[in-house]
């Protein structure tokens, strides 16, 4: 490990490898904490939202997110809130998309919950992206109502179709719900096969306040995939999409499940991403609160060395797991901040 922290890359740049040996060559980027859902594990119904001045401009998030590609990311995700609320996401990554064309990244993508996909779609494909997470918990129009309290269906279902159309592969997140969604897990696993996208199952998170006792709603996935078992013969796979997701392929449809379990199963061994916020905070984890302000410094001065030297401050303090339970002795969440402030 020692070698690989004081090893250089062809351009004299050390890659970003934390205090345990792993590298970190995956970027989560939120484009801003405001979102056009409300939905119900995520947000509180009244958020109240950054000022605008807290927010970095366009030409900020660029500047942070290639510092990274300069130091070993090859995936950036673009995240929110929903990031395709945000006034010029599409010159953003038209713009990151150079990273793309140079080789010095394999993907640009960004999840999104599918609202402004109708209108973005073919944009997001003509500027490189290739695929996309959507977010979408049922296909029920009430019980979406419900999750999103917002939300419309149908004009995420358009979304998705006129992505499909652009060329995107669509893969769509699923929150497993106790009580609400849960009595829809296979008929979301049949539309997705036949639509040809793929399914990640999420087990809720414990992150910020919210209306409802997450302990009422946490449903654990290693039970839904006992479930599963008994109806359709799941097969591991050595797939690897750069995150969290353990795989598996529906023998008798050939459909690929994920499954993200950061409370039965958590994830934190092999961890290679971080998160930047909306504001500048680089997380070192996700459920853990210490954070450097990339913010400050690159507001301070036009120089990398700065940025370059916090970078690596940072690896050294990344965790090596998170500390996410859901328990009714709890008395708040594992951590205060919203997911979308940190970046879905």
């Amino acid at each position: 490990m020692a070698d690989a922290l004081h090893s250089k890359d062809a351009a004299g740049l050390r890659p970003l490898i934390d205090g345990f040996g792993r590298r970190i060559d995956y970027l989560r980027v939120s484009v801003t904490d405001r979102c056009d859902f409300r939905c119900v594990y995520c947000m509180s119904e009244h958020m109240t939202f950054l000022p605008k001045a807290d927010v970095l401009s366009l030409e900020e998030i660029d500047r942070l997110a290639s510092a990274f590609v300069r130091r070993g990311v090859r995936k950036l995700r673009l995240t929110g809130g929903e990031p395709l609320v945000r006034r010029g996401i599409i010159d953003l990554v038209r713009s990151l998309s150079r990273h793309l064309e140079s080789g010095a990244i394999d993907e640009l993508t960004l999840t999104t919950n599918g609202s402004q996909l109708a209108r973005y779609a073919a944009d997001l494909a003509a500027a490189g992206v290739r695929r996309l997470n959507v977010s979408l918990d049922t296909l029920d129009p009430d019980r979406f109502a419900h999750i999103t309290r917002w939300g419309r269906l149908p004009q995420v279902l358009d979304g998705i179709a006129a992505a499909t159309a652009a060329g995107l592969h669509v893969k769509i997140n699923m929150v497993a719900l106790r009580g609400i969604n849960d009595d829809e897990i296979e008929a979301m696993l049949r539309w997705c096969g036949a639509a040809g996208h793929d399914l990640v199952l999420i087990e809720t998170m414990p992150l910020g306040e919210v209306e409802e006792d997450r302990t009422d709603r946490y449903l654990p996935l290693s039970q839904v995939r006992g479930d599963l078992e008994r109806r359709w013969t799941l097969e591991p796979i050595a797939l690897s999409t750069g995150g969290p997701a353990r795989y598996v392929r529906i023998r008798e449809t050939g459909q690929r499940l994920g499954f993200i379990t950061p409370l039965t199963h958590n994830f934190c061994e092999s961890c290679n991403r971080v998160r930047l916020t909306a504001t500048g905070t680089l997380y070192m984890c996700l459920g853990q609160d210490d954070a450097a302000d990339l913010r400050a410094i690159i507001r301070a001065t036009e120089s990398d060395a700065a940025l370059d030297a916090a970078l690596d401050a940072a690896m050294v303090r990344k965790p090596k797991g998170h500390d996410f339970r859901i328990d009714r002795r709890a008395a708040a969440p594992a951590v205060t901040r919203h997911m979308s402030l940190t970046g879905g």
